[in-house]
């Protein structure tokens, strides 16, 4: 039977292969018989080639080389089966009948495991056979481990990506969800009240949009709002930009270090998109195409301040889009509330009253200013972007 401390490393039903590669029939009968009786099943061939080409079918797990035959000798075949299968070659034990120095170093340095001389000290031939498979068993034991870990390694990672994308991915517009909004939006509050630079917020509200899925069915709906999602996403271009279904047909822009102006301005751009883009709308109130009402407003952070303030205050000027009639930008300066003046949206100049309608010229001419005013970093993100805003979302009469 086979040897109690192999049979430790190998399944039950597993019998080791030895292949003896030599010319000498009496050696290959010899060997045959004594490992035959350790419970190793043995195949034998007599040159190299031979050996090369029964390692096609299956590798056995030791080879028994003579180092000297005819044709390819030992060190040579060696060398090839090195060569083939590199870090997967089983162990080859040379065996000769040179005991020089120069030979034992030659077998070593082509590859070979061990080396034995003839004629054979068969005990010391037999324990070495041993070892040697048990060392070429838990070696492939640990290499299917190994494999096993990378395997498991790289699953958790495609299982952990997976759930995050779940965790952060809006699932039907592949924009950030709330849960991002919310967290991003904490973490840009305090980051810019340490710098002591502007955060600006936006909402956007599809106008009208139950009378949309009404009229044209809830699949398209669905591909309105991956639109708009898409449209509002491409504005937010710098890598602190933050585009996220806020909720339903709400979508929000986190703009960290943008003003009044340039987050005003980055919400027309959105409207530009979607006025291009002509989805049509027959049950709108406001226009025969899609359009949004914008809400937004942009603070420097204090330390006394409060975050959901900040959007509380982008709410109510939405709140006030929405209610002077949809399709318009909203724009509040101020953080509180009760005493937050909301700033015409389209013309953004200092002393404009909420109430007061512009024109169509006028809103031309202050889109353009505008875009002057944005800082150097907006004025290149958004060259290939500046456009005539020639629609008008000024409150209407």
């Amino acid at each position: 039977m086979i040897d109690m401390d192999v049979n430790t490393y190998i399944a039950p039903e597993f019998i080791p292969l030895v292949l003896v590669v030599d010319d000498d029939v009496t050696s290959t009968l010899m060997l045959s018989k004594v490992l035959s009786r350790d419970g190793y099943s043995i195949q034998i061939v007599h040159n190299a080639q031979a050996a090369l080409d029964k390692c096609q079918d299956r590798l056995p797990d030791i080879i028994l080389m003579d180092a000297i035959m005819p044709g390819m000798d030992g060190f040579e075949c060696t060398q090839a089966f090195k060569a083939k299968y590199g870090s997967h070659c089983p162990p080859i034990l040379m065996i000769t009948g040179l005991n020089d120095s120069e030979s034992v170093d030659c077998a070593f340095e082509v590859g070979a495991t061990d080396y034995v001389t003839k004629p054979f000290h068969w005990a010391v031939l037999r324990q070495r056979v041993r070892r040697t498979i048990k060392a070429y068993i838990d070696y492939k034991n640990l290499q299917d481990a190994l494999q096993k870990e990378r395997t498991l390694r790289q699953e958790l990672r495609i299982t952990n990506q997976q759930l995050h994308r779940l965790a952060t991915v809006d699932g039907l517009t592949n924009i950030a969800n709330r849960r991002v909004f919310d967290e991003r939006f904490q973490q840009e509050w305090k980051r810019l009240q340490r710098e002591q630079a502007p955060l600006g917020i936006a909402l956007f509200d599809i106008d009208c949009f139950k009378a949309y899925n009404d009229t044209y069915g809830h699949q398209a709906g669905d591909d309105c709002l991956r639109d708009v999602a898409q449209m509002i996403q491409q504005v937010a271009r710098r890598p602190a930009d933050v585009a996220a279904r806020y909720g339903g047909e709400e979508f929000a822009l986190i703009l960290p270090n943008t003003d009044l102006e340039g987050t005003t301005h980055l919400a027309k751009l959105v409207q530009h998109h979607l006025q291009h883009r002509a989805i049509p709308h027959a049950s709108s109130v406001v226009s025969s195409q899609v359009t949004v009402s914008v809400g937004l407003t942009s603070t420097i952070p204090e330390t006394s301040g409060s975050p959901s303030l900040l959007i509380r205050t982008a709410d109510r000027a939405l709140y006030e889009a929405k209610h002077q009639g949809r399709d318009r930008i909203v724009a509040y300066t101020a953080l509180d509330q009760s005493s937050a003046t909301p700033e015409i949206s389209d013309a953004q100049t200092s002393n404009a009253q909420t109430s007061n309608a512009q024109t169509s010229n006028a809103q031309t001419s202050n889109a353009q200013t505008n875009v002057a005013l944005l800082s150097v970093d907006d004025l290149k993100r958004y060259d290939d972007t500046r456009v005539q805003i020639k629609k008008t979302i000024s409150p209407k009469p």
